[in-house]
C-alpha cells in the first residue's frame, strides 16, 4: 500500500475521532455548567485553552469568551482548523482520497454525516439543538466505525485507520480529564467534595463510562478512582491504556524495521502504570496530563516518520 494512502487513512481515523471527542468535550462542559452552582461553574473559556487555540480565539473574538462565542468557535468556525466542522471536513477529505480502498457504504455514511452536520450548524443553534447535533455527530462517528468493522477487510489499510483512531482517542481522553486539571474547581475546602463528585461523574458520562465505572469499580465516584479507571483500565475501550494497547498491537504487525513508535507506546504505558493516582491533584494532575499528551504526540511523530516519510505539522 502506498505511503500516501496509508497516511490519508491514518488521518481520517484521527480527525473523525477528534471531531467526536470535541463534541463530547463541549457536552460535558455544558453539563458541568448546569449541574454546579454559579460560583463553581467552570464557564467556557477553559475549553479554548484545553484545545490549545487561545491566541486564535482572542484574535477572532474580541467581544468576550462567553458561551455563544466559544461554542461558535469550537463548533462551526471554519477559521478554526480545530473546530468540529473543520475536523469533520478533513476526515471526509482524507477518506475521499482513499475511498477506493474502502467499502462504498462507509464513504456514503461519512459524506452524509458531513453534509448533515454542516447544514445544521450553518445557522444559529439553540442550546437544546446544539446538544442534539453533537449527540448525532457522536452517533454518526460510531456508525462509521461499526460499518468499517463489519464490512472492511482487516488488512493494513484498516490497521492505519484504527491506529489513528486509538491514538487520537487516548489524546481526547486526556484532554477531557484536563477539564478537571484546569482548576475548574479552584482551591480546597470543606464544601468542595460534593461538587467534585458531580464533576467527576460528568467526566465519566462524557466518555460513556459511568455505568462501566460503577460495574467494575463499585465505589462512589472519587477523583483518584476515576483517574485510575480512565487512564489505566485495560477493559474500558476509552481508557488511555486500552487505546495505547491497541496501538501497540497494531504497530507491531506493520512492516518496517524502525521500532521507535512501538518503544514509545510501551514506554508511555509504563509511565501510566507507575503513577500514583491518589497524589494527582491540582497542579500535579495538570502536569502529569501534559506529560502524557506530549508522549502521545511523540508516538504520532514516530508513526509519521516511519510509515509516511515525514513528520506532521
Amino acid at each position: 500500500m502506498l505511503a500516501r494512502l496509508a497516511e490519508q487513512l491514518y488521518w481520517h481515523g484521527r480527525y473523525l475521532e477528534r471531531a467526536e471527542g470535541l463534541a463530547r468535550l463541549i457536552n460535558v462542559n455544558s453539563h458541568l455548567n448546569l449541574d454546579l452552582p454559579g460560583k463553581r461553574a467552570p464557564g467556557w473559556e477553559p475549553l479554548v485553552r484545553i484545545t490549545g487555540n487561545s491566541e486564535l480565539f482572542e484574535s477572532l473574538y474580541e467581544d468576550g469568551s462567553g458561551e455563544r462565542q466559544v461554542t461558535r468557535f469550537l463548533i462551526a468556525d471554519e477559521r478554526n482548523p480545530g473546530s468540529v466542522l473543520s475536523t469533520l471536513s478533513l476526515a471526509r477529505e482524507n477518506m475521499r482520497a482513499a475511498r477506493d480502498l474502502l467499502p462504498r457504504e462507509v464513504w456514503e455514511q461519512m459524506n452524509r454525516l458531513y453534509l448533515d452536520v454542516s447544514e445544521q450548524i450553518s445557522g444559529n443553534l439553540s442550546k437544546r439543538r446544539r446538544h442534539e447535533l453533537l449527540a448525532e455527530l457522536i452517533l454518526g462517528s460510531q456508525q462509521i466505525a461499526g460499518v468499517l468493522m463489519g464490512t472492511m477487510s482487516q488488512d493494513f489499510a484498516y490497521d492505519f485507520i484504527l491506529i489513528g483512531r486509538y491514538l487520537e482517542r487516548a489524546d481526547v481522553t486526556t484532554r477531557i480529564l484536563d477539564v478537571r486539571a484546569d482548576d475548574l474547581l479552584p482551591g480546597e475546602s470543606d464544601e468542595l467534595p460534593p461538587f467534585e463528585s458531580i464533576q467527576w461523574m460528568s467526566v465519566l458520562k462524557s466518555l460513556t463510562g459511568y455505568q462501566m465505572y460503577r460495574r467494575h469499580v463499585r465505589l462512589r465516584v472519587t477523583g483518584p478512582d476515576v483517574l485510575k479507571f480512565l487512564l489505566r483500565d485495560r477493559l474500558f475501550p476509552r481508557s488511555v491504556v486500552f487505546s495505547l494497547k491497541a496501538v501497540e498491537s497494531l504497530v507491531s504487525q506493520l512492516p518496517g524495521e524502525d521500532d521507535r513508535a512501538l518503544r514509545a507506546t510501551t514506554g508511555l504505558m509504563r509511565h501510566l502504570d507507575s503513577a500514583r493516582m491518589v497524589k494527582l491533584k491540582g497542579e500535579p494532575l495538570a502536569k502529569f496530563i501534559d506529560e502524557i499528551q506530549v508522549e502521545i504526540g511523540e508516538i504520532g511523530q514516530h508513526i509519521s516518520l516511519t510509515w509516511f516519510g515525514s513528520a506532521p505539522e
